[in-house]
């Protein structure tokens, strides 16, 4: 083998390795993705014991949550036009600085209403986060090596939750919940130090103006959205019920309004390179189908983990802990296959993945709606750690195949839109599995039932609903395609290491 081959071949090697200092942002952004998501999930256990500790009714105590999904919805959609007018680094010491701030909030908080501004400020922060590290995934790493990358993306958001429920069923039974801030916040504040120390700047930041109209027709439309469906996710069933319910489709229908203006408004200005959110994303057929999967998994997904908590303290009568302890295998177990799923995706592609994945997820619900308060333990645990089986296989090759199909300069509007779909599906889906709940629970309430015997009936038509739904990704995983550069970049490091080899 000749000098200048071997010269060549070297440099192509160097050209398709991750640069030290792109690692280093990433580990950086993986650590900060950990803590906002570790944040989320403690908290969905712990709203039954915030309300009775803050002595407030269940309809405003789902504020904390849905305040913070309200937030996020407004916040995601900007964070396309974000990531390309601002660095890395002053993107994410804004979002750490936002989410420390607002955990500082919820720690010394007095009441109900500080804390629900701390879950603001949180959520601030926390919607920046995940786009920003896709984001830079996508550009740091080299196509054939991004399933690999984004398998450790999938152990952060597997890990957080394993970990999440378990922690704050702990410290809810015996420390109390401001413990649950507390524990946080130092890991937050570490995780900014580290960044203020090691963050550097990826890439090159533009000087297009923000388009205000934009930004205002972004709130209206992805918040009046998400407001509305979580006024259903608030039904309790009291008189005012048939009010609430006029009230949160004219919200949704007002923000569908908005979303049209919005859309009208991005189609105009992406000609100039000037839009908020760059709706050319939806141009590519692989992203759609992605995108479409991704929402309904969210949808079943965020409307299942929501109502769980619920289900298994009402109904199965678990406490708080036990609850907690129901979802850590699976989720551990996730965890640790997510970097393997993100070498088969670099190998096989994705539907090797998805396929199998999306049809343990439809299984697992199916199973969810056919339990009761009678059942053991070890099957729900059985059930949740299939469940589970089925996101580690989805969420690899749905983020890889997803943004891999789109240009260079879309790929932080491609994951705005992305998490954007996801956080208004996650929302529409707990609304509509709480709100089920919920009727059925306080029908049986008002007829003299306890709330186990109520809630039962509530818990398996809701269950059975997001099953059904979940059957939408098993029909499309056959449609998803791994995309050409990756294919062509897998392929090219196969012959050279046969060539290598061969010599």
């Amino acid at each position: 083998m000749s000098s200048d081959t071997s010269h060549s071949r070297a440099n192509d090697a160097q050209a398709e390795s991750i640069d030290p200092a792109g690692m280093r942002v990433i580990w950086l952004l993986l650590v900060a993705a950990f803590v906002a998501i570790l944040n989320e999930t403690t908290m969905a256990i712990a709203i039954p014991e915030l309300n009775a500790s803050l002595g407030i009714p269940p309809e405003l105590g789902q504020w904390l949550t849905s305040a913070f999904m309200l937030t996020m919805a407004v916040v995601i959609p900007t964070t396309g036009f974000l990531l390309q007018r601002f660095t890395t680094r002053q993107i994410f010491l804004a979002a750490m600085i936002l989410f420390s701030t607002g955990t500082l909030i919820c720690l010394v908080a007095p009441g109900f209403s500080v804390l629900l501004v701390g879950r603001v400020v949180q959520a601030a922060g926390t919607g920046i986060m995940m786009p920003l590290l896709m984001t830079t995934m996508m550009n740091v790493v080299p196509a054939h090596s991004r399933g690999r990358m984004m398998g450790r993306v999938g152990l952060v958001i597997s890990l957080a939750p394993a970990i999440g429920p378990t922690m704050s069923g702990i410290v809810l039974d015996s420390l109390g919940w401001r413990w649950l801030f507390a524990i946080v916040l130092p890991i937050a504040l570490i995780a900014l130090g580290l960044g203020a120390k090691w963050m550097t700047n990826l890439g090159e930041s533009t000087h297009t103006p923000i388009d205000y109209v934009s930004v205002v027709l972004s709130v209206f439309a992805f918040g009046g959205i998400v407001f509305g469906l979580s006024q259903f996710g608030g039904g309790h069933g009291d008189a005012g019920g048939s009010s609430s319910t006029g009230f949160a489709w004219t919200a949704i229908a007002a923000g569908l309004v908005f979303l049209a203006l919005f859309a009208w408004r991005q189609l105009i200005l992406q000609k100039e390179d000037r839009a908020l959110l760059d709706l050319r994303v939806f141009s590519a057929k692989n992203y759609v189908i992605a995108v479409i999967i991704m929402a309904v998994v969210a949808l079943a997904m965020f409307g299942t983990f929501s109502l769980l908590p619920l289900y298994l303290q009402n109904v199965a009568g678990l406490n708080a802990t036990q609850s907690g302890l129901v979802l850590l295998p699976g989720s551990i177990l996730m965890g640790v296959l997510a970097p393997v799923m993100g070498r088969i995706y670099d190998a096989r592609g994705p539907r090797t993945l998805l396929v199998p994945g999306s049809i343990m997820i439809a299984a697992a619900m199916f199973a969810y709606s056919m339990v009761g308060a009678g059942t053991p333990t070890w099957v729900l645990v059985v059930i949740q750690t299939v469940m589970s089986l089925g996101l580690a296989g989805s969420f690899t090759p749905l983020f890889s195949a997803s943004l891999g199909s789109l240009e260079r300069k879309l790929y932080s509007h491609g994951s705005a839109a992305l998490n954007t779909m996801q956080q208004v599906a996650g929302a529409a889906g707990t609304a509509l599995l709480i709100s089920i709940y919920s009727s059925a629970l306080h029908s049986g309430e008002a007829a003299g039932r306890s709330v186990a015997e109520s809630g039962a009936p509530g818990a398996h038509n809701a269950f059975l609903l997001a099953a059904i739904i979940a059957l939408v990704p098993v029909v499309l995983s056959f449609f998803i395609k791994k995309p050409e550069d990756q294919d062509e970049a897998h392929a090219e490091v196969v012959d050279s290491a046969a060539e290598t080899l061969a010599e």
